[in-house]
């Protein structure tokens, strides 16, 4: 009997081998990750996605990934929390976030779907009033290229940053569940620190003698005016200043 007694984690993504690496598909590895890692259920079908159980600080959770492609997420999100009977406050959903840097998450509780159409699904179906797990996949630049960014496999390099995050997710998970939000974001924070989204080094210049400002390195630097020594002009001069020789 369905009853108040889960928490529902959703992961988003598009369903198949072909998406299977997309950007847009982090939320299915966060799901997957948690899953592993927690030794929850076989993934079965149910609710139009696949569902796995199991628990996490001493509550129950239902994983679940929407198969509806990720349009229509919040047909399969809503029918599992109609199931359970749960409100928006049991429910936390995974999903890429162009507007963060690679390697960057962040968690927050309603808001705008911000181009996102699966949330924008959820929303439409549940209303937003729910935990948001916003998982960095940095931005390309340009509006043009969003589609062909999130929709592109990530690459070789970014496992480097993208295993220890999703290792520090499905690790830490508990505390989400124990609403520590701060301590969750500052453990995926270290599991990447230098690994993504950081600026790199640059190599030590050579300090301007003096430390002058750059302006005034800028400048050629100016030799001093030599005076005349014959003509009016040196005799003038004499006159005022004397004759010093």
């Amino acid at each position: 009997m369905p009853g108040k007694t889960a928490l529902v984690f959703a992961g988003l993504g598009n369903p198949g081998a072909k998406y299977a690496q997309n950007r847009h598909n982090v939320g299915f590895m966060a799901a997957d990750a948690i899953a592993r890692r927690h030794s929850f259920s076989p993934w079965s079908k149910k609710f139009q996605g696949l569902i796995s159980e199991g628990t996490l600080g001493g509550e129950k959770i239902i994983l679940i990934k929407p198969q509806t492609f990720m349009n229509l997420s919040g047909q399969s999100v809503g029918e599992a929390l109609r199931f359970y009977k749960l409100d928006l406050s049991a429910l936390t959903v995974f999903y890429d976030e162009i507007d963060l840097a690679e390697g960057k998450l962040r968690i927050k509780t309603g808001g705008g779907a911000g181009g996102h159409n699966g949330i924008r699904s959820i929303d439409g179906h549940v209303g937003n009033a729910y935990r948001r797990v916003r998982i960095g996949v940095g931005h390309p630049g340009v509006k043009e290229m969003v589609q062909h960014h999130v929709l592109g496999d990530f690459a070789k390099a970014d496992r480097e940053w993208l295993d220890p995050l999703l290792d520090a997710i499905a690790d830490n998970a508990a505390m989400i569940v124990k609403g520590d939000e701060s301590g969750f974001m500052n453990k995926a924070a270290l599991a990447v620190q230098g690994k993504a989204g950081a600026e790199p080094e640059k190599p030590a210049q050579k300090q301007a003698p003096k430390q002058q400002s750059h302006v005034r390195q800028a400048r050629p630097q100016q030799t001093p005016a030599k005076l005349p020594e014959t003509g009016p002009m040196a005799a003038m001069l004499k006159k005022l200043f004397g004759n010093k020789d």
